[in-house]
């Protein structure tokens, strides 16, 4: 008689490989968004639908490019059934290199088209605006605040001021989609004033509210939901929404965004997880929440701090998603050279 004593090893040893190859239901969720900001809503929906999440949350000094590099390394075995992401250029960006697969959620109805696929490769929604955030006892009177990026160049702010390197998040965007606004010679003497004012260069958004809260520097440039948890934790800050005269480029704003990835393991579960992350209650929740996002539909209440405007009451920056996520790489590679890591 042959041996049997080896088949609970086998059993066990299938068990771990259907596991690897996708068995799991749990639909998996790769989180660019804060994870205080996110966790709850991901265990909402696992206790509104059932369905378990597994969800991988970015860290603040590689946003949104840790989880962007992820996707790519994993296309020939998906891992990642949805992306939510922070800002909205590497959602197209996955989208234009066939990593993202078409769905139209019924949740978006109501979102700008400006922020969506045609096909539903993404979607985007609740929004922060990149805004000048203002110690208020270095800059009590309003009159004496700045109001444009160009004041970051301003030599009557020499080495009073701050932004984050372009190299990862909300302000690798920012600076991209800058590129094309100005176009090359613009944005280039943009950069050289950088540097020739002695800008203070951090690591993150949050670095350069904290340099603000503290009296570090006078302004800087972040987003605001950053710019929220300062003035809810009671610190001296205002927030200025710039660039609003006729002839200037306006106020960034730059979405969330949630994909499907091409080959989702567990596809069905994440279209659900894809309508819940759309709708309104959620967009109404984060705007509610520490993270003060600004919803993108006028149905949906936004912050209650009267600082953060809703999208009706400033000018935004016009900006091309397609052509800004196209450029990106090259981009990239620009500020690494000019900014270093």
């Amino acid at each position: 008689m042959r041996s049997t004593h080896w088949l609970p090893l086998l059993s066990v040893l299938l068990a771990c490989t259907l596991s690897a190859c996708g068995t799991d239901d749990a639909v998996v969720l790769y989180v660019a968004l804060d994870e205080e900001h996110s966790k709850q809503l991901v265990a909402r929906f696992e206790r509104e639908t059932g369905t378990r999440v597994k969800a991988r949350f970015d860290t603040e000094a590689s946003k949104t490019v840790g989880l962007v590099s992820a996707i790519i390394e994993e296309s020939s075995r998906p891992r990642c059934d949805v992306f939510w992401n922070n800002e909205i250029a590497h959602t197209v960006r996955l989208g234009q290199k066939g990593l993202l697969a078409p769905y139209v959620s019924p949740a978006a109805e109501g979102l700008p088209s400006a922020y969506r696929h045609t096909e539903g490769l993404y979607t985007g929604f609740a929004a922060r605006a990149r805004v000048l955030i203002v110690n208020t006892d270095l800059l009590p009177d309003p009159a004496e605040r700045p109001t444009s990026m160009w004041d970051l160049i301003d030599p009557r702010w020499r080495g009073r001021c701050a932004v984050a390197r372009p190299l990862t998040g909300t302000t690798l965007t920012h600076f991209t989609a800058l590129r094309g606004v100005l176009g090359d010679e613009e944005f280039e003497r943009f950069l050289d004033g950088l540097f020739e004012n002695d800008v203070q260069f951090l690591q993150s958004n949050g670095a350069t509210m904290r340099a603000v809260r503290d009296g570090d520097v006078a302004f800087a440039f972040t987003d605001t939901d950053d710019f929220h948890v300062a003035l809810t934790k009671g610190y001296p800050v205002a927030c200025v929404f710039p660039d609003q005269r006729a002839d200037e480029v306006g106020t960034m704003l730059i979405p969330n965004s949630v994909a499907l990835t091409l080959g989702a393991p567990h596809a069905e579960a994440a279209r659900s997880l894809i309508d819940f992350i759309l709708s309104e209650q959620v967009e109404g929740l984060l705007a509610a929440g520490r993270s003060a996002q600004i919803p993108l539909r006028s149905t949906v209440p936004g912050p209650a701090a009267q600082e953060i405007l809703g999208v009706d009451a400033f000018r935004s920056m016009e900006w091309d998603l397609e052509g800004t996520a196209a450029s990106l790489e090259d981009s990239s590679r620009l500020f690494q050279n000019r900014f270093g890591g």
